[in-house]
């Protein structure tokens, strides 16, 4: 593990990802899948097929053997949005014991979406975003000189803290198995998911990256960059192909590009055949 891994990786105004410590990485996840002793791998590319396997077909137990703990760091409305992944354990910085620090998210104003109503659009035009900007300077200046004023006249740090706005920055450890992880990252790298819990994904990604690669190959192929169909969809698709196959009398993988029946394992490539009969 290089010492790269640990850095700390700063994110917008004040936040930042670091990973803390981890425990086990693909050879782990074929270890346990094989219920196994010593390092439970066998050749290289048996692990690999054997890690496609697992997440191909929704075996999960095997990638909760892995785990990684992370120190972030972030404003309290990003913070609300991760901690409601109720599958990792999360110790925050606490207001009522510490002093909230002078630290505010200045984000990039966006337009509301007028296609998702919980989302967010294009910029705002950078004059009008500049006047708000300076505002918002000035609303968080007020906020952060009214609590400091009320911890300096004796109001309790729990009671004081309330005055602060969401995009006060907090910071929390947080220990999370690989196949939560990757549940998480699926749902949080998705280009409908908020821009601002989308910048702390992508340092996560790059470590689970470095740490597990044939997870991440299989995760990508088959989580992120996958796509799923309904039933009425698929109809239409199988009778599609059977057509063309039918048409060039080949067999059903002999129509997908090159590069991809390349990366296909055997397995692979009859499973996708069978899921035309």
């Amino acid at each position: 593990m290089t010492k790269a891994t640990y850095t700390e990786q700063p994110v917008g105004s004040h936040g930042f990802v670091r990973l803390v410590d981890s425990m086990g990485d693909d050879a782990a996840i074929c270890q346990a899948a094989r219920v196994s002793y010593g390092e439970g791998t066998k050749s290289v590319n048996e692990d690999r097929g054997l890690i496609r396997y697992l997440m191909r077909h929704y075996h999960t137990t095997p990638f909760e053997m892995v785990e990684f703990k992370f120190h972030l760091k972030m404003p309290i409305f990003v913070a609300r949005q991760w901690i409601r992944h109720r599958t990792a354990s999360i110790n925050e910085y606490s207001g009522r014991y510490s002093i909230m620090k002078d630290e505010f998210h200045f984000p990039e104003l966006r337009h509301q979406s007028q296609l998702n109503k919980q989302g967010s659009g294009e910029d705002l035009d950078p004059d009008v975003a500049r006047a708000w900007m300076a505002d918002l300077d000035q609303h968080y200046s007020g906020t952060s000189d009214l609590y400091n004023a009320m911890i300096r006249s004796g109001v309790s740090k729990e009671q004081s803290r309330i005055v602060l706005p969401l995009a006060t920055y907090t910071e929390f450890y947080w220990k999370i198995d690989l196949h939560n992880l990757l549940h998480f990252l699926r749902l949080r790298m998705d280009s409908h998911a908020q821009k601002e819990i989308r910048d702390f994904t992508q340092p996560i990604a790059d470590v689970v990256q470095e740490l597990c690669p044939w997870a991440w190959e299989a995760f990508e192929d088959y989580r992120l960059n996958a796509v799923q169909l309904s039933a009425m969809e698929w109809e239409r698709i199988v009778a599609f192909v059977h057509g063309m196959a039918e048409e060039y009398s080949r067999s059903t993988y002999d129509i997908l590009p090159a590069d991809m029946t390349g990366k296909m394992t055997e397995r692979e490539l009859r499973e996708f055949e069978e899921k035309f009969k």
